[in-house]
């Protein structure tokens, strides 16, 4: 029978790594369908190789930063109990591979390639697996301080706050410092459109995702025994209320409608576990909202050229998620209880800190050495045709 158990939940945890790795692709594809045609090929290559990047440092170094286990050992030993702690490392890289793919959204159109490929290395390595080991591996004594101060620790299930407000506050960091696209804002004061090249693609990487996304957070229980039908209603509901605001506040707009759901479920991951359906439908509402008010504040109010909107996607509804565990994860309002919300305030508050510091120092020195933004020149040929030589559509340029 223990032989058995170890052989389910090495399944388990094995295809929840596949879908969270298929999200990759929905990544890739909603950044395609976003961007200009002379940026298509970029989009595509740079989540595939910043996966890849990924894949080696947090072998090689970011999971011992996270969690102190090295696989510097004999396959015999990595072998044990059906190799399970081999495809958790795997499901884990496919978390933290996602910071490098959000950060890829905000920085799109005008990114030099292999700068962005030292930052996935130093991100992954140690900027995201630090604050990891803090939430999920009890590092530094901060959980226990939170549960003597507040009794209870951060709660995190799924990564509101640990994946993706750290992506978004990192991406951030990185649109700051890298400035807006070419002609984006003008001296005169008008704002020029870069509308998407594609809203079939747009759709279609928000469906990957959608779909992929409930691999993230169920499959977050991490063994069979502890799989919860409430993490994956939850998930649908705050996905379908994202969705509904997100049409009615953009007014019908496709792009924020595929985006809505994105924001609900970025918010429910963290209280997933622990939300009333009805709790977590309210959450993708306020998400969704959050989303469409901040995206279009930033795009055309603060003139922050965040190309896919992460900050307000993943940063500030990630936060909302962190926050909103705390209130709907209480019994008073349905949840299950065990959680605080001042230990969410003050976990939240942290990785938010650490992000938005950690996005500045990282980017702000690859500015100084290596420089991070293509030439006018090349901005203005497109990333496909300056980094990779070809661009998406040749023959039918050619044709026409």
């Amino acid at each position: 029978m223990e032989a058995l158990k170890q052989g389910v939940d090495a399944l388990f945890i094995l295809l929840g790594a596949i879908m969270v790795l298929a999200m990759h692709a929905g990544f890739a594809f909603l950044e395609l369908g976003t961007v200009r045609r002379k940026n298509q090929v970029n989009a595509l290559v740079k989540i595939l190789v910043d996966f890849s990047v990924s894949t080696v440092v947090y072998f090689a170094v970011g999971y011992a930063v996270a969690y102190g286990t090295t696989f510097f050992v004999g396959a015999e030993q990595l072998a044990a109990k059906n190799g399970y702690e081999l495809v958790k490392f795997f499901f884990l890289l496919t978390f933290a591979a996602a910071i490098p793919a959000i950060v890829s959204g905000g920085i799109a159109e005008r990114a030099k390639f292999w700068p962005q490929l030292i930052a996935t290395a130093v991100i992954v390595g140690f900027v995201y697996p630090f604050f990891e080991g803090i939430a999920w591996n009890q590092h530094f004594g901060f959980q226990a301080w939170l549960k003597s101060v507040t009794g209870e620790e951060f709660h995190d299930f799924a990564g509101s706050v640990v994946v993706h407000a750290v992506g978004g506050w990192l991406a951030l960091g990185a649109v700051l410092l890298l400035g807006a696209r070419s002609n984006r804002y003008r001296k005169d004061g008008a704002i020029s459109a870069h509308p998407p090249s594609s809203i079939p693609f747009l759709a279609l990487g928000a469906w990957v995702l959608t779909v992929g996304w409930f691999g993230f957070n169920v499959m977050s229980a991490q063994t069979l025994d502890k799989i919860s039908g409430l993490v994956a209603v939850n998930s649908l509901m705050a996905m379908v209320g994202g969705t509904l605001a997100a049409l009615v506040m953009g007014k019908n707009d496709p792009g924020f409608v595929h985006n809505g759901p994105l924001a609900g479920l970025v918010a429910v991951c963290a209280g997933s576990d622990l939300m009333h359906p009805l709790g977590a439908l309210v959450v993708g509402l306020v998400a969704g909202a959050i989303f469409v008010q901040m995206f279009t504040l930033t795009q055309n109010k603060w003139k922050i050229d965040d190309v896919l909107g992460v900050w307000p996607l993943h940063g500030l509804c990630g936060t909302w998620g962190g926050l909103a565990a705390g209130i709907f994860g209480s019994k008073a309002l349905g949840g299950l209880g065990g959680v605080s919300f001042w230990s969410q305030v003050l976990g939240t508050a942290l990785g938010v800190g650490w992000a938005l510091a950690a996005g500045f120092v990282v980017y702000g020195l690859l500015k100084k050495t290596t420089g991070l933004r293509l030439s006018q020149e090349e901005e203005f040929d497109g990333a496909d045709l300056s980094i990779h030589k070809i661009s998406a559509t040749p023959e039918r340029e050619v044709n026409w």
